[in-house]
């Protein structure tokens, strides 16, 4: 059994894994590279300002055309990079290399560029898919590779653009999102702080923070037993908590928790028809809140009484993720490939 092979520094990244292999990284690995360059079906969040705004996905977004809409793109992209740092010798590699090399170019990006910065395209993929762009160079930035090395070069324009697009918008967001689905705002908060660290953005990752605590610090009480919604694939109140053990120290995160949910009483969901997109997201909502609750866990303290039940959950959550994805059901193999390697690597906890 070939494992990951990473830095020292991602060490709890691969131990996290558990048994995260080279087969099961091949699969994942198979369902982003069936969809990053399959234009159609296609779903577009796309603002016409003329006629000559009427192009197929190709022409729009260059980069990110694939995989059904741009967010699924963009993170489909994200999960070659991570496979491809885990496991660089990895059957898989040379046609995740190739595929990266015809995304990833400065002539694609500048088109990227010129999209999101067109009229009527300020609230485009916000905060959601600019989250996952910021996740994917973040992995660049950490991949000691050449090529990853020649892809990241190439994307800090479009990283540019949005850190400078998120930066414009967070301060006259005076309201939270609390749904789960892409417009909630902890999820793409913790996905950004993790990119200021990595980048080393401080003045964004000054910004991230600051909003964060302006948002959530005096929360209480969050209603988990009102979850899920029919269409969820995050946890608006653990998605607030994974956000918060990235901001506070040890034991102000153990107090805080205590008072946000004093109780968890959670059980995975299933899925009633795989065939339908949006009734596919409980299968994302599993793997989300299992890396979530393992988010958490990393912040509590050894001795605190609650880890126990929240490690289970934890299992039981990951087990019933992993075993709704289906590949043959492009509605949920078009993404939730990048959610399952997000948690089996320990992705959010390097």
């Amino acid at each position: 059994m070939v494992r990951c092979i990473i830095p020292a520094i991602m060490l709890t990244a691969c131990a996290s894994a558990g048994d995260f292999d080279q087969q099961q990284a091949a699969r994942f690995a198979r369902l982003a590279l069936d969809c990053v360059h399959k234009e159609y079906p296609n779903k577009i969040a796309h603002s016409l300002n003329s006629d000559a705004d009427v192009k197929p996905p190709r022409e729009l977004t260059p980069a990110f055309y694939g995989c059904y809409d741009w967010h699924s793109s963009v993170h489909g992209h994200w999960l070659l990079v991570r496979l491809l740092r885990l496991f660089p010798e990895a059957p898989f590699a040379a046609e995740a290399r190739d595929s990266l090399s015809g995304s990833l170019t400065p002539e694609n990006i500048a088109h990227e560029v010129a999209y999101v910065n067109a009229e009527g395209r300020s609230s485009f993929e916000r905060p959601y898919g600019l989250a996952w762009l910021l996740q994917l160079a973040a992995e660049l930035r950490e991949f000691d590779d050449p090529s990853a090395r020649r892809w990241s070069a190439a994307l800090i324009p479009l990283e540019d653009a949005i850190t400078a697009r998120i930066s414009g918008w967070l301060p006259k967001l005076e309201h939270p999102v609390r749904v789960g689905e892409h417009a909630n705002t902890a999820f793409a908060m913790g996905l950004m702080l993790d990119y200021a660290r990595i980048a080393k953005k401080t003045e964004f990752g000054r910004l991230v923070e600051s909003r964060a605590r302006d948002y959530y610090l005096k929360d209480t009480a969050c209603p988990v037993a009102y979850e899920p919604s029919g269409e969820d694939f995050l946890s608006p109140c653990l998605a607030e908590a994974d956000v918060m053990r990235r901001i506070l120290p040890q034991p102000e995160f153990a107090a805080w928790f205590a008072r946000f949910l004093p109780r968890i009483d959670l059980e995975p969901t299933r899925v009633a028809d795989v065939t339908d997109g949006k009734l596919y997201h409980l299968a994302g909502l599993n793997l989300s809140r299992a890396w979530m609750i393992e988010g958490i866990l990393s912040k509590l303290p050894e001795g605190d009484a609650r880890r126990k039940a929240l490690a289970n959950l934890s299992a039981r959550l990951r087990q019933a993720g992993l075993e709704s994805i289906k590949s043959e059901h492009y509605e949920g193999g078009h993404w939730l490939g990048s959610f399952a390697v997000y948690l089996v690597s320990g992705r959010g906890l390097s």
